[in-house]
């Protein structure tokens, strides 16, 4: 071979040499997703997946949303994401479970505080307790952060327990780009209160992981069901990527021994350990509903909720009128009274009878053909609650009731048609003298002492906190004061009567 051939020869191996490696470098996984799954799942695994001969693996973590959207567009493989599906974007996106983390709520190291209780913790968000004193802490504000994307795993999730959905707005001025940065804000202020997950803070010395309802977040208590605060990880992918073939077999590696055991390295449960948590999720979420007072949880849920039986009230209070009256040697007559009259209070129609909407609400009212959102404080006679006819989200504020914008109605629902029972209404009074109708004339006729309509904001009031002193509904509250968030600082003056 004559030593220009050669020379060429070599060229061509050193071309194909190098056309090779690019080959490689193009045909590395990417994934992309929020900080959570990056530090409990992906970045281990990630590593060991490299040694072990099977490829390369580029990791972009920064936050869920990003992610999801950058596996949408084809321009990364794979997803982290700590939320399941939520849109119809999404919908064509394959979200696979692959363990079990604990939400938490982190704060200063040396805040006396070290337990809150499930109910303290939505009160917190829904801006209703806002000082640390009211927890068994020091006398100064709660300075609550959070992640600012709606669509963030954590926060998504956190909120979906607490309220029933994750779109949940909550009384959070103080917004972060991802949860690292938000555990950085909480290292940094005393009064700091933030949520995050297990794994990324249980070695962390520079927050403190508080107990709810006195269960300590750990991967036992998590993989027991103790720690209710729970949720999953999930990888996501595009099943029409052509990397597809390799991706499947990353998310078998995840799932394999060698990968669950680097999960539980960071304080995560497996997804297959914890079939449990799956079973018992819908009994989990009532639990949560029960105890903080708002509604389950709407939408995915990890399993199927079974229909909760409506009558059962109704049942056990028939068998105890009965049993009632047939102790008291009244016979079968009585006992068939008994029957009779508690059919007829079972049978009583909703007060809720043609709400368009889903409900929320603390006293003990029945819910027919609901669609959307309604929420009472109180006892229906006592605030004027009556929900007849309501198309939309309303609350009750003192017995007024404020109307927001109806929501779309899914057509697949039909309402129940039932008349609305009636609220028993006060005598009228007597008609007055004379003499007092003058009085009253005259009082009328005086001029009303100008009312103050504004509210100066002191240190620790929150949006919510100052709506709910004043008898408005915030979204109003926000409109009046042309307020883009929910951003408010002390000595602000803010509107809080359209008058």
């Amino acid at each position: 071979m004559s030593l220009r051939l050669a020379r060429l020869f070599t060229a061509t191996l050193i071309g194909l040499s190098a056309s090779a490696t690019l080959f490689a470098a193009d045909t590395a996984l990417v994934w992309r997703g929020d900080i959570t799954t990056a530090r409990g799942v992906v970045i281990d695994v990630a590593k060991a997946w490299e040694k072990s001969g099977k490829g390369k693996f580029e990791l972009q973590p920064f936050n869920t949303a990003s992610g999801i959207d950058a596996v949408v567009k084809g321009t990364a493989d794979i997803a982290g994401s700590a939320r399941p599906a939520v849109g119809a974007a999404e919908q064509s996106l394959t979200f696979t479970p692959v363990a079990w983390d604990a939400l938490v709520m982190v704060t200063y190291p040396s805040n006396p505080v070290s337990n809150i209780t499930l109910k303290q913790l939505h009160e917190i968000y829904m801006g209703h307790i806002t000082n640390w004193k009211d927890l068994g802490g020091a006398d100064q504000p709660i300075n609550l952060y959070a992640v600012a994307s709606p669509a963030d795993g954590v926060e998504y999730s956190m909120r979906r327990l607490l309220f029933g959905r994750g779109n949940q707005p909550v009384a959070a001025p103080r917004l972060y780009v991802n949860v690292a940065k938000l555990e950085e804000g909480v290292t940094l202020d005393k009064q700091g209160l933030g949520a995050t997950t297990l794994a990324g803070v249980a070695s962390n010395k520079k927050v403190k992981i508080l107990q709810i309802d006195g269960v300590t977040p750990s991967a036992s208590t998590v993989a027991s069901g103790a720690y209710v605060l729970y949720s999953e990880i999930y990888l996501v992918t595009n099943d029409t990527n052509p990397k597809a073939a390799e991706i499947k077999e990353f998310l078998a590696f995840v799932t394999s021994s060698t990968g669950s055991s680097l999960l539980r390295s960071h304080s995560l449960v497996p997804y297959a350990d914890g079939a449990s948590l799956a079973a018992g999720d819908a009994a989990r979420r009532a639990t949560i509903a029960s105890t903080v007072g708002t509604r389950a949880n709407v939408g995915q849920a990890m399993t199927t909720a079974p229909t909760v039986a409506a009558a059962a009230p109704a049942e056990a209070a028939k068998e105890v009128a009965v049993a009632k009256a047939e102790t008291k040697g009244k016979g079968g007559k009585a006992a068939k009274e008994a029957k009779a009259s508690v059919a007829a209070a079972a049978a009583e129609p909703s007060q809720f009878a043609k709400v368009v909407a889903s409900v929320s609400t603390s006293a003990h009212m029945g819910f027919s053909g609901v669609r959307s959102e309604a929420f009472t404080a109180s006892d229906n006679a006592k605030a004027g609650g009556k929900f007849a006819k309501v198309l939309a989200d309303a609350v009750v504020v003192k017995g007024k009731l404020a109307a927001k914008p109806a929501a779309p109605i899914d057509s697949s629902e039909k309402s129940t048609k039932i008349a609305t029972p009636k609220v028993t209404e006060a005598k009228p009074a007597p008609a007055a003298k004379p003499e007092a109708k003058a009085a009253v004339a005259k009082a009328a006729s005086k001029p009303a002492a100008a009312a103050s309509h504004t509210y100066k904001v002191s240190a620790g009031d929150t949006l919510y906190s100052i709506a709910k002193k004043n008898a408005v509904d915030v979204n109003q509250l926000r409109a009046m004061n042309g307020l883009k968030d929910n951003n408010v600082h002390a000595g602000q003056v803010l509107k809080v009567s359209a008058r």
